[in-house]
């Protein structure tokens, strides 16, 4: 029996253009003492080869129907009906649309009992790369792929899933990896002139998102009614990162119609493209997260703080589908008369209306959310592991 685990270097996330890093080992557990005294020699396991790569596969809901099935070449039914075939997405539904070359990591490995070998694979991601996205119509998933066989066996597969994240409205930098060589290789050595590490493009696109979303620059809006004026609200920035709060202020000072309660919900939009909604039933979709909620009948100013997740996709563009996010504000008004609202002078308490005629008023305002630099954690890292 082998042990084959595998580790992403400096965490799960990563941003088209980087380097990713993962170290994969193949571990011959040590025989136990019991058996090692029944038996004569060590048992020495051999793997024939090795290889990885990455996939990205897109799926989308039953509601669109943007594509239609391609043509499966013979070589690809050989390959999905052979065990002996290494076919990385056998079983996965949805379309590859990123593809990474395989690279052998080695042939005929020997190992005795107790020993491990580590290698580390390293892939740089294309610029063009999706973002990972798990939404109501269109899903984007990435996985590393690690295939290894046994002579005369079945290839045993190993999964490894990242998260790829892409900061919108950067321009596009287009740089010589992106080229293919066309010369002759051999993939039994390895190739030097990879590079590793972020590219400079990458860590400049980084710059200008921090400064970005460090920008304060409050935006004040006049929020009425036809009957007039119904609260006004400031909003100190725009622009935010991940795991981020959204604050804002509520001022219901000489306001015209008075505001009973509201919502603000923080929401995405999935728009499906142009010239696909002729093939969707449903062209867009709508997805709501955290959301703030608050009674302001009576009060001056109230303050927004709603929290943006973590785990949330920021704002993409594909040729599928283009996600953009909002602050959805839902305000309950009412036009009743407003003595039912003042206390006498004498009293201490006041009695609240037993009913009230009221109205809904919608209001949407566009925000950008981009990607976060999280420091990565050795200590909170997985491991993948299968036994072969």
């Amino acid at each position: 029996m082998i042990e084959v685990s595998a580790k992403l270097v400096g965490g799960p996330i990563f941003l088209p253009g980087e380097s990713i890093g993962c170290c994969i080992t193949f571990t011959n557990p040590p025989v136990p003492s019991d058996t090692r005294s029944r038996s004569n020699k060590d048992v020495l396991e051999t793997l024939a080869w090795a290889s990885a790569q990455i996939h990205c596969l897109r799926s989308t809901s039953d509601k669109i129907n943007i594509s239609t099935p391609e043509a499966v070449v013979p070589e690809e039914v050989c390959i999905s009906s052979s065990e002996t075939s290494f076919a990385p997405c056998r079983g996965d539904r949805g379309k590859i649309v990123l593809s990474t070359k395989p690279k052998i990591l080695f042939c005929d490995l020997r190992l005795s009992p107790g020993e491990s070998k580590t290698y580390l694979y390293t892939e740089v991601l294309p610029n063009h790369s999706p973002p990972s996205y798990r939404g109501q119509l269109v899903k984007y998933s990435y996985k590393i792929t690690v295939g290894t066989q046994r002579v005369n066996c079945p290839i045993k597969q190993l999964r490894v899933p990242l998260r790829v994240l892409v900061i919108s409205g950067t321009p596009e930098i287009v740089t010589s990896e992106e080229s293919v060589d066309l010369s002759p290789s051999n993939p039994f050595i390895e190739d030097t002139s990879e590079r590793c590490g972020s590219a400079p493009h990458q860590n400049a696109a980084i710059e200008l998102m921090q400064n970005i979303t460090a920008r304060r620059s409050p935006n004040v809006y006049n929020i009425t009614h036809t009957n007039g004026k119904v609260a006004r609200f400031c909003l100190f920035k725009q622009a935010y990162k991940l795991g981020e709060d959204i604050v804002g202020t509520f001022d219901f000072e000489g306001a015209a119609v008075r505001c009973v309660q509201f919502t603000v919900t923080l929401q995405c939009e999935e728009i499906i493209s142009d010239a696909l909604k002729a093939f969707a039933k449903q062209d867009r979709a709508v997805i709501s997260f955290s959301n703030c909620h608050e009674v302001c009948l009576s009060m001056h100013q109230c303050v927004l703080n709603l929290p943006i997740p973590l785990y949330v996709t920021p704002a993409f563009d594909t040729d599928v589908v283009s996600l953009r996010w909002r602050l959805h504000f839902e305000f309950v008004t009412t036009d009743s008369n407003s003595d039912l609202f003042s206390v006498e002078k004498d009293s201490t308490s006041w009695q609240g209306p037993q009913s009230l005629a009221i109205e809904t008023m919608i209001w949407d305002l566009p925000i950008q959310i981009y990607p976060t630099v999280l420091t990565p954690d050795p200590h909170s890292q997985v491991k993948y592991s299968i036994e072969i």
